[in-house]
């Protein structure tokens, strides 16, 4: 299937020049004009027609752009879950790229890692994306090859931050990242988004929400520099205040039919969203 999007591409004139970005000034984001095409094939397969729906509220295109991502990186995505990104970050790293799955809950009390990631993942990785199993590495976080390290373009953690500051895992899976990065790899993280004034109990992990400031203090104190945020994935509707946490909104309808409406009505969460430099 990435073939076929790079045939397409091709046959458009969308990779020619070949996929490689120009140097902005000191400061700005690389730019890749055909980039943009080739995720817009990505995002339109069919494959991705059940996903589709939550693209308003996950702003995929917009989120891989603000991470700087492009085809032929590697890109190390931690949690991957039921594979919402891996439909689209694989088929738009295309034959050059590699998308590498992590395991983090390895340790993680009530989150038990698969015993059989290594192998389940990419087999199902497979059958959503048509990319042969072999191609799509998964590793328990905590057990990734030496080999890999620094050879990394980009890290992503998205919405995860939570159950790592609960469960004390969040240092390691940094230092993981840090370690698996390249000298200029970049670390990006979107999170649900708690008010900046809520109380410590509430942003303990517990609810799903955390504090930016306290996000950004913890990242940039284990060997990362803030590079940027983003609005993109903001929710002004959400009240970060329910008393069941980020579950009570859609997707998950923790409440179940109690207010489902009013909880529909403002949509999913609130979310920061930040991109990190490794440091040193």
């Amino acid at each position: 299937m990435r073939r076929l999007i790079y045939v397409i591409a091709a046959t458009l004139g969308l990779v020619a020049p070949p996929l490689q970005a120009k140097a902005a000034s000191a400061g700005e984001a690389e730019v890749c004009a055909a980039c943009e095409a080739v995720l817009e094939l990505a995002l339109a397969n069919p494959r991705r027609d059940a996903d589709r729906a939550r693209d308003v509220y996950r702003h995929p295109a917009e989120t891989i752009a603000f991470f700087r991502i492009r085809p032929g990186m590697t890109v190390a995505d931690v949690a991957p879950g039921g594979g919402w990104f891996t439909r689209v970050l694989v088929p738009y790293l295309g034959d050059a790229g590699r998308y590498i799955a992590l395991d983090p809950f390895a340790g993680m009390a009530g989150r038990s890692p698969s015993p059989d990631f290594a192998t389940s993942f990419p087999t199902k990785a497979a059958g959503w994306t048509g990319v042969p199993a072999s191609r799509i590495p998964a590793f328990d976080s905590t057990r990734v090859p030496a080999a890999l390290n620094g050879t990394v373009d980009r890290v992503l953690i998205l919405r995860e931050v939570h159950n790592f500051q609960r469960q004390g895992t969040f240092v390691r899976e940094l230092a993981t990242a840090h370690r698996l990065l390249k000298p200029s790899g970049l670390l990006g993280i979107e999170e649900h988004r708690a008010k900046a004034d809520a109380p410590d109990a509430y942003v303990d992990g517990s609810k799903g929400y955390m504090r930016e400031a306290d996000v950004i203090a913890a990242i940039t104190s284990h060997g990362f520099v803030l590079v940027a945020r983003s609005e993109i994935n903001s929710n002004p509707k959400d009240t970060a205040d329910y008393p069941a946490g980020v579950w009570t909104l859609p997707p998950s309808y923790a409440l179940k039919e109690t207010d489902r409406a009013r909880y529909q009505a403002i949509g999913e969460s609130d979310r920061m969203t930040l991109l990190f430099r490794k440091r040193g």
